[in-house]
């Protein structure tokens, strides 16, 4: 049983260093950061409006139909990395693969730029 968890503890030593750098680090933003908030700081900044209390308020979708594209096209470009990693074992097939993939892709923000729904006014 020693044996079994002396192996751990080279797991144990990485996450105390981890969690003292995350702290040492927020705490370190936080002395040197200036803590005087202003209206500009306190603004919404990526939604656009303020936020309510009620439920059912109307609000503008163009935020989270933009954000929506983003999460789709960057994670279809994540694909990138593996193939880019595993190109000289898959061959030719895989290649062309990629290149059917990426090409559909184009498509998709072409049609999606062109319908306007990147565009933000």
């Amino acid at each position: 049983m020693q044996a079994l968890l002396a192996e751990y503890l080279p797991i144990l030593v990485f996450m105390a260093i981890a969690a003292g750098l995350a702290l040492a680090f927020v705490g370190a933003s936080w002395f040197a950061g200036r803590q005087k908030p202003d209206p500009e700081k306190l603004s919404p900044y990526e939604c656009g409006f303020d936020t309510f209390s009620d439920a059912r308020h109307e609000f503008d979708v163009r935020f989270y139909l933009v954000a929506l594209l983003f999460i789709i096209f960057d994670i279809e470009v994540a694909f990138l990395f593996p193939w880019a990693v595993s190109l000289g074992q898959i061959g030719m097939f895989g290649f062309w693969s990629m290149v059917v993939f990426l090409g559909v892709l184009t498509v998709g923000f072409l049609y999606e730029w062109k319908k306007g729904a990147l565009e933000w006014e």
